[in-house]
């Protein structure tokens, strides 16, 4: 009788744990199926269900493309105590920047960066890289990192043209601004052709004027287009208080383009230069020359093997001014800076014209540019 007990018993626990086990089984089943039809809603089916409007749609879709592209940039300062040797890294500034290509390269003001130790650069996952610098441009306010994050992290930004811009456009300004990272900003191109000045005083000239919000932390983020390419960086705002007033600025993606290559190869601006020494602005303002006077000519440069004549003193101590430059190429010098602006459509070994005053009389000279040094 207790072996019959045993068995039905046991027959009961074996039945109930297959009860069980079955009860398990069809409610993981049932999970299963329930998540299989959970599918999350695309950004149309949002669209639709809350009734939005294509504009909204569209910033809404350009967001979620560009996104990846953006940069938050940390940077510190490190301080070793003299006594204990002891290494402090201290939080400096952040700004933001955008991914340039699939080698890791990452584009920022250069501002951003100035004066810092240390940069790191977080990418849209949230992981965070720390960067090299790779070059710089004061004058443009450009400055090229790197991270060694793997590719399938990095997207690079579309890049679009600044030469065909209209003002009452539409762009858009992702950034970080105050550390808010990933902050989009809308609104339009308020002007074009403006002259903003660089980190070191320099003019950049054609910056792009928006009213899109541009805050402190924006600094080196992208401004995009409707079609989410990159038509200038975030650089500076005009603003009494320091705080947003409506007018921001952006270098010309076209200046960029051309900067950002020379960052990466050489580590900066491979500037061209004539090989002479100019008289102070004060001193030939006084004397009323329009243009740049010459004091001396460098041995072995190009202005040398042009034939362009130095300032200097006769056997009897009279000053004989030299050659007094007025134009490259039929482009009108008339300061130091139309000078650099000039320049800057040139590379070292260019050939130019430049036409120089001589004794009153205009002679035009062949010239091979060099490399400023």
């Amino acid at each position: 009788m207790e072996s019959f007990f045993r068995i039905i018993f046991g027959g009961l626990l074996l039945v109930g744990g297959f009860l069980l086990g079955s009860s398990w089984k069809a409610k993981d089943s049932i999970i299963v199926q329930y998540e299989s039809v959970q599918k999350e809603e695309s950004i149309d089916e949002v669209a639709s269900r809350k009734g939005l409007n294509d504009n909204e749609l569209a910033t809404i879709k350009l967001f979620e493309k560009s996104t990846p592209s953006v940069a938050f940039i940390t940077t510190s300062n490190v301080r070793k105590d003299y006594w204990s040797q002891n290494v402090t890294e201290i939080p400096r500034g952040t700004g933001s920047g955008f991914v340039w290509d699939l080698e890791g390269h990452v584009i920022t003001n250069f501002h951003v960066i100035q004066g810092a130790d240390r940069a790191q650069v977080t990418l849209a996952d949230q992981t965070t890289w720390t960067a090299t610098l790779v070059g710089y441009a004061p004058e443009k306010d450009l400055a090229v990192l790197r991270i060694d994050a793997p590719g399938n992290l990095l997207k690079p930004i579309p890049v679009g043209s600044s030469d065909d811009l209209l003002v009452g456009q539409s762009v858009y300004a992702i950034g970080n601004p105050f550390g808010f990272d990933q902050t989009l900003t809308t609104g339009v191109i308020s002007a074009l052709g403006r002259e903003i000045n660089g980190v070191d005083g320099s003019i950049i000239k054609d910056a792009v004027q928006t009213d899109a919000a541009i805050n402190p932390g924006n600094s080196g983020g992208p401004l995009l287009d409707s079609r989410g390419e990159l038509i200038g960086v975030n650089t500076s705002i005009y603003s009494p208080s320091g705080a947003y007033a409506g007018i921001g600025f952006s270098i010309p993606v076209d200046a960029v383009k051309w900067v950002i290559p020379e960052l990466i190869k050489h580590g900066k601006i491979l500037r061209p230069t004539l090989g002479v020494e100019l008289a102070p602005k004060r001193a030939v303002s006084r004397m009323g020359i329009k243009g740049l006077l010459v004091m001396n000519v460098n041995e072995k440069s190009g202005a040398e093997r042009a034939g362009i004549q130095p300032t200097y003193r006769d056997q009897f101590g009279k000053i004989i001014l030299g050659d007094v430059i007025i134009a490259i190429d039929e482009n009108p010098i008339l300061s130091r800076n139309d000078l650099r602006l000039v320049l800057e459509n040139y590379k070292p070994n260019d050939k130019v014209k430049i036409t120089v005053l001589r004794e009153n009389e205009k002679i035009v000279l062949d010239l091979t540019l060099d490399e400023a040094r």
